[in-house]
């Protein structure tokens, strides 16, 4: 068990998640918003739009990308990105 900084509010607790527990509740329920809403839209054509449209924090959305449950976010966009800039 480490002594972390939780990534969301910055508190330090003992843990070896990177949440504190206080945090983890609100992490889960932003993490299955975003799951809801991917799974009822199409996909937004940004980091930023999928923040603003899902009500999760940008911050947060970037945390998530680097997980394996939202990593094909992060290709996807990346795709996304890169045929608009071949037009």
């Amino acid at each position: 068990m480490k002594f972390n900084k939780c990534v969301r509010c910055g508190c330090f607790f003992a843990s070896d998640d990177n949440v504190c527990p206080n945090c983890k509740q609100k992490d889960n329920v932003d993490k299955l918003s975003l799951k809801n809403f991917l799974a009822n839209n199409d996909l937004p054509e940004n980091a930023e739009s999928l923040a603003f449209q899902s009500g999760v924090a940008i911050k947060n959305v970037n945390r998530y990308m680097q997980s394996k449950d939202f990593s094909y976010l992060k290709k996807s966009f990346n795709a996304q990105q890169k045929n608009t800039e071949q037009l």
